[in-house]
């Protein structure tokens, strides 16, 4: 154990074993304490054997951040996980700021996973070849407002543009709204790529287009992603040219 404690913050990835790196595996191997949403702590159950678990519902982020140091400062090595990267909408920066505001002098390492927005693509074919957008729809820490600028501004830019929490059931419109404002910009046969459960259990690829991307589901599972104005589909795959064929 190391006596001065270690927090590694881990990207679990898309939640399959093999979406996983080597790194994020020996990391939950060398800990004392696991911390998580209690999701993704069953994930990876069979890692946590002989470990103590900690584990919380949605929307206690800070609060996990708080135990994870903690225990770290009680001398113990502490994985606390996201899913996907820790560092896109993940759990890497509250813990630096909280460790931060304590002055403690607790080591922190951030180790990456693969994401989201990386894991549909693969499942699409390869439609983020070239400069896109990650933007998130939840409205619970960022303005709305804030949002559709920045939604306007990647549409304007000709970003491909990927869309992280797209609707939940107490957030219908906003997808709608994204939609409207990228139609500005894009034609209506632009390619979409919808995927439920990338690279898990149960996933869903569809590839649509703006004008009819709202027909299918999207929840909080799904990715969207939506394509430049050179995007195409080819074969059942979604591909965004990088130009090397000019």
């Amino acid at each position: 154990m190391n006596n001065n404690g270690k927090i590694y913050v881990v990207g679990i990835g898309p939640g399959n074993r093999e979406q996983m790196s080597l790194l994020a595996l020996r990391a939950i191997k060398e800990s004392d304490v696991i911390v998580g949403y209690k999701t993704y702590i069953n994930i990876i159950e069979d890692l946590t054997e002989g470990k103590e678990v900690i584990n919380s519902g949605m929307k206690k982020e800070i609060e996990r951040c708080d135990i994870t140091i903690d225990e770290a400062e009680k001398g113990k090595v502490v994985s606390i996980i996201s899913s996907g990267d820790p560092g896109v909408y993940g759990m890497a920066g509250v813990i630096l700021e909280l460790v931060a505001k304590r002055n403690s002098d607790i080591e922190v390492e951030v180790v990456p996973g693969i994401t989201a927005a990386n894991a549909a693509a693969a499942s699409l074919g390869a439609p983020l070849m070239h400069d896109y957008a990650v933007i998130s729809l939840s409205d619970l820490l960022t303005d709305w407002e804030v949002i559709k600028r920045r939604i306007d501004c990647a549409a304007a830019g000709d970003f491909i543009i990927t869309l992280y929490n797209p609707r939940s059931k107490g957030r219908v419109t906003q997808i709608e709204e994204a939609r409207e404002i990228i139609m500005q910009y894009r034609k209506p046969t632009t390619p979409v790529g919808i995927v439920r459960n990338a690279k898990r259990e149960g996933e869903e690829v569809f590839i649509t287009n703006l004008e009819n991307m709202l027909k299918h589901k999207i929840d909080m599972f799904t990715m969207v992603i939506i394509g430049n104005t050179n995007t195409y589909k080819l074969n059942d795959k979604m591909i965004t040219p990088r130009g090397y064929f000019k």
